[in-house]
């Protein structure tokens, strides 16, 4: 009799699990490249907002071609969520270049941490600051990317443009391994440290670093407010005694205003409250803080992103 109890049970359990996926809200969150953070960090995020939401959510990570086209396909709803740069996201919310028109059916999540503007050159390019770039080969990112939107905002303080070098349109990991087979004098790369194919690269070959950094950058800082003042921290990378002072924009999280309210919030508070499993899984995720949860988003919060952060105190 006990073994009959405990089949059915066992049985019940299932069909309650089952049933439980059946009804969860599926969602595609749009992420990067599969070289970059992005990528792997959404796979993450999907993982843990499944698992942690009591069946109430069920999460696919899409690789993509980052947060140009991310904003696009949330804009699009074609995805239901993703990650983008916040200056990429205002942006294109504004309509503001590359964007010709505006994508105002875009809302924020959270901000989730820092980007650093990585500008790195081979060592017998000769390139030490940015100008030195004129002529020389450079990979400026995929094509509409955030990383390419960056490289056009700080490239003409430094009297560069596409027509006197030479940019490569390449994501992450094809920039890396022409970076390594000599086929370019250099890269632009936003991300969040320490960068895996950058780590790749300074173990196979001595680089430079350029900073950025004095005048030009507050020049750069004045006219686009979502670049801020950092520095890549000391010892990241191989090679790189000393910290590197640079530009950083923030990662966060957007969705489309569609997104129904409950789902928003429900995807929001089970983020906040996860964000040990989330570091478990990437270490980007230590670097996701409710008290940050606001920083540098400058587009429209959505009303169930918002009502979570209210009442945690992190939105007013």
């Amino acid at each position: 009799m006990k073994k009959v109890f405990s089949l059915v049970l066992a049985g019940a359990l299932i069909l309650a699990a089952a049933t439980a996926f059946a009804d969860a809200k599926r969602l595609t969150l749009a992420t990067g490249g599969t070289s970059g953070v992005y990528f792997p960090l959404g796979g993450a995020i999907g993982q843990v907002l499944t698992s942690k939401s009591n069946g109430a959510l069920a999460i696919t990570a899409q690789a993509t071609g980052a947060s140009g086209e991310n904003m696009r396909l949330v804009e699009a709803g074609d995805v239901d969520f993703a990650i983008v740069q916040n200056d990429v996201a205002d942006s294109a919310f504004n309509g503001k270049a590359p964007f010709r028109t505006k994508l105002e059916d875009v809302r924020a999540i959270a901000r989730l941490y820092p980007e650093y503007l990585h500008v790195v050159a081979s060592k017998d390019s000769g390139v030490t600051k940015l100008e030195d770039f004129k002529g020389k080969k450079v990979s400026v990112g995929a094509r509409g990317s955030g990383n390419e939107v960056n490289c056009r905002q700080i490239f003409g303080f430094y009297g560069l443009d596409y027509k006197n070098v030479e940019p490569i349109f390449l994501p992450y990991g094809e920039t890396a391994d022409q970076f390594k087979d000599r086929q370019l004098d250099g890269f632009v790369f936003t991300i969040g440290t320490p960068n895996p194919a950058i780590q790749d690269i300074t173990t196979a070959q001595e680089v430079v670093f350029v900073p950025l950094d004095g005048a030009k950058a507050d020049e750069i800082v004045a006219k686009f407010p979502y670049l801020v003042k950092d520095a890549i921290p000391a010892k990241t990378y191989k090679g790189q005694e000393n910290a590197v002072p640079t530009l950083s924009v923030q990662a966060i999280l957007v969705a489309n205003k569609n997104m129904p309210d409950d789902v928003a919030y429900a995807l929001t508070k089970t983020l906040f409250e996860n964000l040990g499993d989330v570091a478990k899984a990437h270490n980007k995720g230590a670097e996701i803080s409710l008290q940050h949860a606001a920083d540098g988003v400058t587009i429209p919060f959505h009303p169930g992103a918002a009502k979570y952060l209210k009442e945690k105190g992190a939105l007013k």
